[in-house]
């Protein structure tokens, strides 16, 4: 059964607005996407964005790791992305591998995962405007967390939107096997919690950095 936790979603965060930012924040094309302004200006934003060079500290390349990992999840606030570390660390077993299982479980993650919407900024709206149902049931928030064999629909009226169509098609990101995902009928089951391995990242994620940077 999934389980709907609600981690402050109200207004959207203002990083929607200048989401390509984050890439060069970050110094990498996150998504991967081939608009990206990152793939003409290869330096941070701003007037002093292309003096900011040099190497890092340890605290340096954590900080970095972290802005990554949780800005490729799209309107995560830190306090919200801090709650979901701090669950993983309470959970058994590896906290970076739980940390990663606890954002793919998101609803907005698997709704992007599975190719209905462009982006992941993109499957926080779809789901916000009431298109999307879990185990049969309308689900309008993001942060929605899912269990294994949970299944997700896109509802028959939204499945031919121009945005869904276009997204389904495109070529520009491989679907995980975590995922049983058919196409067709716009439904996807949640058929297992995935390891960092399994998740298909355009850029390399390091989790374990993460979890040194909040642990301090």
């Amino acid at each position: 059964m999934s389980l709907c936790f609600v981690f402050g979603e109200g207004l959207m965060s203002k990083r929607v607005a200048a989401k390509y930012k984050i890439d060069r924040r970050v110094g990498e094309n996150l998504w991967g996407r081939p608009k990206s302004p990152f793939n003409r200006r290869q330096y941070g934003p701003g007037q002093h964005g292309q003096r900011r060079k040099g190497r890092l500290s340890d605290f340096g390349v954590q900080l970095r790791a972290k802005q990554k990992l949780k800005g490729y999840y799209g309107s995560i606030t830190e306090k919200q992305f801090r709650g979901i570390y701090q669950e993983a660390a309470r959970m058994k077993g590896d906290t970076s591998a739980n940390l990663i299982g606890l954002l793919e479980r998101r609803l907005d993650s698997i709704v992007y995962r599975s190719k209905f919407v462009p982006t992941v900024f993109a499957a926080r709206q779809f789901i916000n405007h009431g298109h999307v149902l879990v185990n049969g049931r309308r689900v309008n928030i993001g942060s929605c967390r899912l269990s294994v064999g949970d299944v997700v629909q896109i509802r028959e009226h939204s499945s031919q939107i121009s945005m869904v169509l276009e997204a389904i098609q495109s070529s520009e990101r491989d679907l995980p096997d975590y995922l049983d995902i058919d196409q067709s009928k716009m439904k996807v089951t949640f058929s297992r919690v995935p390891v960092l391995s399994d998740v298909p990242y355009p850029v390399q994620m390091d989790p374990n950095l993460v979890v040194e940077f909040y642990s301090r």
